[in-house]
């Protein structure tokens, strides 16, 4: 074998399981980055490492694929914090720090934090790398650990503040195990017993409804989905993260259910008389904090992750497998029809869903100044072309995007924050770098925006040319009722200096970071300012400005 650095070993490996974007804050393995040159792989250096990690999940979700992030060992608990989204989300991330040079453990060395542990609930493997002759067992088993079964992030510490453990020469030789490049690297079937068991319970129901989760987004299962629904006449649901599996405009579509959600999303699966979960986590969100279904609800359950079956919802049958190849063997044995026997209830869905477009179209069509984040969102889905992608942050601007927009077009999805605000825009670098031949829409608020405003340098700097639209309502206006509460009413606004922000143009802050920047006032300036956005090929800034005071529906729950 030939000799070779542990940094250069590194790089090699990166390239050889097709990595093209590593995002990083120096310096963290400085020769690996300077031996990428000529191997096709980005080097994109951040602001800080949150952002690494954001961009690396934003990556990974768009592509499949690992996504990379490093950081020196003094920048590593940022860089945990990071993960915490990749982890809610089953995201595979691979992330590498340094960490405490074991001669200088316990002396004072500058910078120097045991931070391994923070890494524990952030990832699905945390491990050591103490010497070069690690190295190739160790970044095999990183791609193993983060594709496989449900996905997710992962972390490996290398001794020395930059990593100086691996900056050895020795003979180490480059395995690369092709399955673990992108996720899902086997796709099992589940029992075929169990599945015509399923489809048996299915077709005797009256009332079935589908929720699709985010592993139909990771097996990349969509049409089987839809499939299934139109052969056995299912309506289908959708967690935020499989937002997209669906058009809105398919007679079968109730949109997102949970908390944020549809009101005709909830009461379909709150009035079903059978829930068939797919790849979902059926946590608190997507079902409303376990009120939608209620318990006791009879419940299928297919998931990947064993640990995952009859958690929240006890199955009637579980299905373990890969979501496409399990509802491609439903499809095999299921028999067409169903429709003259759930006409009563197929009418039913399609009232819920025409009565909660009616209870939002004077706001969806509001010609009011300030803006209704319910007009950018009818602009939005006008505007998103045929595989874009929507990129969101978490609280109202989660409900707004999950809600709001309607995907009308083949390939559109949804890439949402799992929880941690502020990941949006980062997160939609990472996705634009993952595909930089499609339209790429970030939505989130001044509030979340706030938390990594420099990274539009990042984005002018790398030619990263994205939308990002802000729902610029000087505020945290989700915490507005809250607050208002508080106070036992609050006609005066005397907690705005709880909730409020200064009035910013970020259409001047984009402009002197050198990206494009816009500013819309009124809703008919929208489709005019999103259709050039989309067309001048450099990241661009649209400042919408809204009503403070507009907020979401309360969620439906039945109670």
């Amino acid at each position: 074998m030939p000799k070779t650095t542990g940094p250069r070993f590194v790089a090699e490996t990166l390239r050889a399981y097709g990595v093209t974007h590593v995002f990083f804050v120096p310096q963290m393995l400085l020769e690996t980055l300077t031996s990428m040159e000529g191997m096709g792989i980005r080097r994109v250096m951040t602001h800080g490492e949150k952002a690494a990690a954001y961009m690396a999940d934003g990556y990974a979700r768009a592509s499949g694929k690992p996504g990379v992030c490093m950081a020196q060992h003094v920048g590593g608990s940022n860089l945990a914090a990071g993960l915490k989204d990749a982890y809610l989300a089953s995201s595979p991330v691979i992330a590498m720090t340094g960490g405490p040079a074991p001669l200088a453990r316990h002396r004072h060395a500058y910078q120097e934090l045991e931070d391994f542990t923070q890494f524990e609930h952030t990832t699905k493997f945390n491990a050591h790398v103490d010497h070069i002759a690690r190295l190739p067992d160790m970044l095999r088993q990183a791609f193993r650990e983060a594709t496989t079964g449900a996905p997710g992030p992962v972390h490996l510490q290398i001794g020395g503040h930059h990593a100086e453990s691996v900056m050895t020469e020795a003979d180490i030789e480059l395995i690369v195990e092709d399955p673990f490049r992108q996720v899902p690297p086997f796709r099992p079937a589940a029992d075929n017993s169990l599945v015509m068991e399923a489809v048996s319970l299915l077709d005797a129901a009256e009332r079935p409804v589908i929720v699709a989760g985010g592993g139909v987004a990771w097996s990349g299962a969509q049409a089987e989905v839809v499939a299934l629904a139109e052969k056995l006449q299912i309506p289908v649901a959708t967690s935020l993260n499989a937002k997209g599996t669906i058009l809105d405009t398919h007679p079968l579509a109730v949109g997102v259910v949970g908390t944020y959600s549809r009101a005709c999303a909830n009461r379909t699966v709150g009035e079903s008389d059978l829930v068939f979960y797919i790849g979902s986590h059926t946590g608190g969100q997507v079902t409303a904090r376990w009120q939608v279904p209620r318990p006791g609800k009879p419940v299928i359950h297919l998931d990947i992750d064993a640990r995952e079956m009859g958690r929240n919802y006890p199955a009637k049958v579980a299905l373990l497998g890969d979501a496409r190849t399990v509802l491609r063997q439903m499809l095999a044995v299921a028999v067409a029809g169903g429709a003259a026997k759930r006409a009563p209830w197929l009418a039913k869905v399609r009232g819920f869903v025409e009565e909660w477009r009616a209870s939002v179209a004077a706001n969806v069509n509001s010609d009011a100044v300030p803006m209704r984040p319910e007009r950018v969102c009818r602009e939005i889905t006008r505007a998103l072309p045929e595989g874009g992608v929507l990129v969101c942050d978490t609280g109202h601007s989660g409900i707004w995007a999950g809600s709001m927009v309607d995907f009308t077009k083949p390939g559109q999805r949804l890439i949402r924050c799992a929880g941690s605000l502020g990941w949006g825009f980062p997160g939609a670098l990472g996705v634009k770098c993952a595909l930089p031949d499609s339209a790429v829409i970030c939505f989130t608020g001044d509030g979340g925006f706030y938390y990594h405003l420099a990274e539009l340098e990042t984005a002018a700097r790398y030619g990263i040319n994205l939308v990002v639209v802000v729902n610029n309502n000087g505020a945290l206006n989700q915490e507005i009722p809250h607050f208002d509460k508080a106070y036992g009413g609050d006609p005066d606004e005397r907690g705005r200096e709880m909730w409020g922000f200064t009035d910013v143009n970020f259409k001047k802050v984009a402009e002197s970071l050198g990206c494009v920047g816009m500013r819309v006032e009124k809703p008919a300036e929208l489709p005019g300012a999103l259709k050039q956005a989309l067309a001048v090929r450099r990241p661009v800034v649209i400042d919408a400005v809204t009503d403070h005071r507009a907020f979401s529906q309360k969620t439906w729950t039945g109670a």
